[in-house]
C-alpha cells in the first residue's frame, strides 16, 4: 500500500526534498462526454475525459487499431477517462492488442518472454531489465494528446512485478463479455507517482508524469509546508 496526498486549492504543492510539484503539470482540456451511463437520459458523465489522439511505443505510433475508438461518438461511447477504481489501465480489445505487440516488439531482443500472469498480457523475464530511478527499463508508451502534449508512461507505472523474477505490462483488456462503453480507462496504477490536478473551474487536467522523475514521489508531502 503506497501513500500519498489530495490538494485543495491552487499550489505550491511541496514534496519532499522541497520540490514543487506543481511546476511539473502540462495541461490538457478536460472533455464532458455528453452522454451519462446512468438511467438518468440527457444527463452528461460524471467521469472525468482527456483528448488523447494516438499512442506510441518507444517514439513509434502503434497502429493495427481504428484510432476513432479514442475519441467519443455521437452515442457517448469511446475516448479516455481516469478511474482510480480501476487498478490498471483497461483498454478495449483491439487497441489492448494493438499496445501489446507495439510493446512486445520494441522490447530489447535480450529480455525473454515467459508465459502470462493473469489478467495481463504480456510478461517477461526480469533478469535482463535494468532498474532506474524511473523504474525498468522497458519501452515507454505516450499518450498523445489533442492538445499537443504527451503524457509518458515509464516503467514504474507501465510494469507489475509479479514475482522475483517476472514483470507483466500493466494494462489489461476490457472483459469480452460486453462492449466496452469507454475505449481507454487510465488505471490506479499508471497514475501512480503522477502529480494530477483536477482544475474544474478552468476545465483542464494537469498532469506531471512520474514525479520519480525529479526523485519525489506522492508519499514525500512535506507536512511542514504552507501547500
Amino acid at each position: 500500500m503506497f501513500s500519498g496526498a489530495v490538494f485543495f486549492g491552487n499550489g505550491p504543492y511541496t514534496l519532499l526534498p522541497n520540490v514543487d510539484a506543481s511546476s511539473s503539470l502540462t495541461y490538457t482540456p478536460l472533455i464532458v462526454n455528453p452522454v451519462t451511463e446512468s438511467w438518468f437520459l440527457g444527463d452528461a458523465s460524471p467521469k472525468y475525459f482527456i483528448g488523447v489522439k494516438s499512442i506510441k511505443v518507444n517514439d513509434k505510433h502503434v497502429k493495427g487499431f481504428n484510432e476513432t475508438l479514442l475519441s467519443i461518438d455521437g452515442e457517448g461511447k469511446g475516448g479516455t477517462s481516469i478511474s482510480t477504481a480501476h487498478p490498471y489501465t483497461v483498454m478495449e480489445t483491439s487497441i489492448y492488442k494493438a499496445v501489446v505487440a507495439a510493446f512486445v516488439k520494441a522490447m530489447p531482443k535480450n529480455v525473454e518472454k515467459v508465459p502470462n500472469v493473469a489478467p495481463f498480457g504480456a510478461c517477461f523475464s526480469s533478469k535482463n531489465i535494468v532498474s532506474t530511478r524511473l523504474g525498468p527499463a522497458v519501452p515507454s508508451i505516450d499518450l498523445e494528446l489533442r492538445s499537443k502534449n504527451v503524457w509518458r508512461i515509464n516503467g514504474a507505472n507501465s510494469m507489475v512485478e509479479v514475482n522475483n523474477n517476472v514483470l507483466c505490462l500493466g494494462f489489461v483488456e476490457a472483459r469480452t463479455d460486453f462492449a466496452p462503453t469507454i475505449s481507454v480507462v487510465i488505471g490506479g496504477h499508471q497514475i501512480e507517482d503522477n502529480l494530477l490536478q483536477f482544475d474544474l473551474s478552468k476545465s483542464r487536467l494537469g498532469f506531471s508524469s512520474s514525479l520519480l522523475g525529479r526523485s519525489t514521489s506522492c508519499a514525500n508531502f512535506n507536512f511542514t509546508s504552507t501547500a
